[in-house]
C-alpha cells in the first residue's frame, strides 16, 4: 500500500468574489506540475458560490463530469433541454462526449451554495452527450459507503453510470467506526477526499478537506476519529 497525503491548505485557490474555489488538481490559472491528475481523475474542484451567481453557459466535450452538492442548491440547464435543481444527497453526471453546453447557477438569491465537481477522462471518445441525476439516501445509511457512480458494465442500476471504470462512493460515518474499503478492480487507485471530520488511514491523520492518494492495495481500513463525511473515487491509473 502506497499513500500520499495532501493537506487542504496545499490546494490551488481562486477568489473571484462571487466564487471561492479550491483546486485539488491544476485548473484554470492554477498550475502545479506535480498535481495535474490522479490516474483518470482530472479535476476535483471545491466551490463556494454566492447567492444569485454562478457559472454562465459554457461548453465541454469528451469528459465525464460529476457534480455533488454539499450545501444549498445548484440549478442546472443544458443544451439537451435538461433543467433542474440538485441538493445534497443528489448527484449529477454528464457525459460531454461530442459536445455539450450548460450553466450552473446558485438556486438561491441569498444563501451560498457549496459543491464538488469532478472530471474523469472517459474510456470512449465522442459519445452522444447524456445527462442524468439521482437522489441517494446518504443520511439514512450511516456507517456505510453508498455507491453513487460506477461503470456502465458494472452498474447494478442503483448508481449513476459513466463511460469509465470508476467508482464513486459517498458516506457519513460516526466516531469510533472502522470501515474497510475493497478495491473493485485490481490496479485501480483510490483518491480519498475528506469532506468533513477527522479520520486515520495508513497511520496518517486526515482533517476536513484533506485528501489522500492510495495505490498498490486490494483493501484498506479507515478509522473514524470524529463524525465524518467521506468521498472515495476509485479510478484506473492509466
Amino acid at each position: 500500500m502506497t499513500t500520499k497525503l495532501f493537506e487542504a491548505n496545499s490546494r490551488g485557490k481562486a477568489d473571484y468574489g462571487w466564487l471561492k474555489a479550491n483546486f485539488s488538481f491544476s485548473f484554470g490559472n492554477y498550475y502545479n506540475p506535480g498535481r495535474v491528475q490522479f490516474g483518470m481523475l482530472r479535476v476535483l474542484n471545491d466551490d463556494t458560490i454566492d447567492g444569485g451567481t454562478g457559472f454562465g453557459t459554457h461548453p465541454h466535450d469528451n469528459m465525464e463530469i460529476i457534480t455533488i452538492p454539499l450545501e444549498g442548491g445548484l440549478k442546472h440547464r443544458d443544451s439537451m433541454g435538461n433543467e433542474g435543481v440538485i441538493h445534497f444527497g443528489e448527484v449529477q453526471v454528464m457525459s460531454a462526449g461530442t459536445g455539450i453546453q450548460h450553466s450552473e447557477m446558485n438556486a438561491s438569491q441569498k444563501e451560498q451554495a457549496k459543491t464538488l465537481q469532478l472530471w474523469v477522462f472517459p474510456d470512449k471518445q465522442d459519445v452522444k452527450p447524456r445527462y442524468e441525476q439521482k437522489s441517494f439516501n446518504i443520511e439514512n445509511q450511516i456507517n456505510t459507503f453508498v455507491n453513487i457512480v460506477s461503470p456502465k458494465d458494472k452498474n447494478d442500476g442503483q448508481a449513476l453510470w459513466v463511460y469509465q471504470q470508476t467508482f464513486f462512493n459517498l458516506g457519513i460515518f460516526e466516531k469510533g467506526t472502522t470501515i474497510t474499503y475493497k478495491v473493485n478492480i485490481p490496479q485501480n487507485g483510490v483518491y480519498l477526499f475528506l469532506i468533513e471530520g477527522e479520520i486515520e488511514v495508513d497511520n496518517q491523520i486526515l482533517k476536513e478537506r484533506d485528501a489522500m492518494e492510495i495505490i498498490d492495495v486490494e483493501q484498506f481500513k479507515i478509522k473514524i476519529n470524529s463524525k465524518s463525511k467521506i468521498l472515495l473515487v476509485e479510478v484506473p491509473m492509466n
